[in-house]
């Protein structure tokens, strides 16, 4: 590259020091939100550096910038839809269920898997992995042994002392 043309590096630096402030301020007035405005100026000069081509030959930056800032918005305003829909699909589907959990049942699940995860980081890595693989991945304890390089029987002292661990660190269990 010859020294008359300016590297990449410096045409994105040039181009993010020129008009970074315009943009925020430009989307600001967009969004009427400050935070959603850095959030989409800033995808607009990564995904701008992510297809370098349009670095070369920019004519008029701030139309290219405001064009691109445009069709993140879309997409942004897209994927909030979708995810309202899903999340109200998920709603329904819940209180059509007979057996959806309450908000106080959730609540416990999350606070018993808090317990147990600090349980199993009290272990050993491979009591823990154990544990792991068997519970969670469902691996017989032969194909757990295997990938531990110990024996099943180490593996079964591994599955105790991780029980012994949950039940110690959950109340819950002990009854």
């Amino acid at each position: 590259m010859s020294a008359i043309q300016p590297s990449l590096q410096q045409q994105v630096q040039s181009l993010y020091s020129e008009h970074h402030g315009w943009l925020v301020g430009w989307l600001r007035k967009k969004l009427s939100c400050p935070h959603g405005a850095a959030d989409v100026a800033q995808d607009t000069f990564v995904r701008i550096i992510a297809s370098r081509d349009a670095l070369f030959g920019m004519r008029e930056p701030r139309a290219y910038l405001s064009t691109t800032a445009k069709r993140l918005l879309l997409d942004r305003a897209r994927r909030q839809i979708l995810e309202r829909s899903y999340l109200a699909e998920l709603a329904l589907l819940a209180d059509s269920l007979p057996g959806a959990p309450s908000p106080d049942e959730v609540l416990m699940a999350v606070q018993a898997l808090e317990q147990i995860a600090t349980a199993l980081a009290g272990l050993s890595a491979k009591a823990r992995d154990a544990f792991l693989l068997h519970y969670l991945e469902e691996q017989p304890q032969a194909a757990v042994a295997a990938q531990l390089n110990v024996s099943t029987r180490m593996v079964q002292k591994y599955l105790v002392q991780a029980l012994l661990a949950c039940r110690h660190a959950c109340p819950a269990l002990a009854a």
